[in-house]
């Protein structure tokens, strides 16, 4: 017999869209990181690397509190998509760029 367990249940939270994210890039050979400023729609080049902010939500009640950004990543070298998704603020390693030389993950969002 198996029987499943949850710690806790599903919590369901509205949302606000923002204009803007700060990402940070990590170049794991220098050691150095990078603040990216992006607003909804635009792109930024990071090394090799082309970042675009699809859009960023944030609990309505808490601005400052956590933030999800859907960006997508190209690899300019290879023309290849490397990243396409949500990355969520406070768990940076739940869904993260997987490359050599670069990390990257949202910040919180901004208007």
């Amino acid at each position: 017999m198996c029987l499943m367990l949850s710690a806790t249940p599903a919590v369901s939270q509205e949302t606000m869209r923002a204009s803007g994210a700060m990402l940070r890039g990590l170049d794991k050979v220098s050691g150095r990181t990078t603040d990216l400023p992006l607003q909804v729609g635009e792109a930024v080049r990071y090394g090799r690397l082309e970042i675009r902010l699809g859009e960023c939500r944030y609990p309505s009640g808490d601005p400052s509190s956590d933030a999800f950004a859907q960006v997508a990543i190209t690899d300019l070298r290879q023309n290849a998509s490397v990243f396409s998704g949500w990355m969520i603020a406070s768990s940076p390693a739940l869904s993260a760029l997987d490359d050599a030389r670069y990390d990257v993950w949202v910040m919180s969002c901004q208007d």
